[in-house]
């Protein structure tokens, strides 16, 4: 068993010039709703360490999780559905933009895509984009407990093939059900090594 990463809520920045100095970070992005506070909640194995909400969202910042040796992840705005006005949201959308494109301690972008429902018209543009960008990035399904036991190889094929990628390059994980956790701290370990 992979023991959970050890992160620390550091702050919450509007903006890539608030943000501290890190050894290394790993982003977590994806539309809102998809689970991203309660996938870093499972990661670190803590309750409440990221807030979630019942609101899709919530998340308007950058928010900088450390562990003790330096390294960090950051928590981005969800994209999609929000209550905000879009002249707030398309401020929040070039914030995130330019931190991924200029963060050099940005060694891998996680984007959440909802396993119950394969990748939206928003997954795949966040996805192309990176791709234009090459920008380093691994797909994460997430509430995979929602798949049926019965569907879920075809689950699987069907939502790589929407994310333009083999199965088998998709991290599928679950924060409720646990599953998939010691595969993505490994791996996020890895990638901040």
């Amino acid at each position: 068993m992979s023991p959970p990463l050890r992160l620390e809520f550091v702050m919450s920045a509007p903006s890539l010039d608030h943000l501290p100095d890190t050894r290394a970070e790993v982003a977590v992005v994806g539309r809102s709703n998809v689970g991203k506070s309660s996938l870093l909640n499972a990661l670190a194995n803590r309750k409440s360490l990221a807030q979630t909400s019942k609101t899709p969202g919530r998340t308007r910042l950058l928010n900088l999780f450390e562990m003790a040796d330096g390294t960090a992840v950051v928590d981005c705005p969800g994209y999609g559905y929000a209550q905000a006005p879009k002249a707030m949201q398309a401020k929040w959308q070039a914030m995130m933009e330019r931190y991924l494109c200029e963060r050099e301690q940005l060694e891998m972008i996680l984007v959440l895509v909802d396993g119950a429902i394969g990748p939206t018209k928003l997954d795949v543009q966040m996805l192309d984009w990176l791709r234009s960008l090459e920008l380093p990035h691994t797909v994460v399904a997430t509430k995979a407990d929602k798949v049926k036991a019965s569907q879920r190889d075809r689950r699987q094929r069907e939502l790589a093939e929407g994310c333009h990628l083999h199965a088998g390059d998709v991290v599928w994980v679950s924060a409720s059900a646990r599953t998939g956790l010691d595969k993505l701290r490994d791996l996020v370990r890895t990638w901040l090594a």
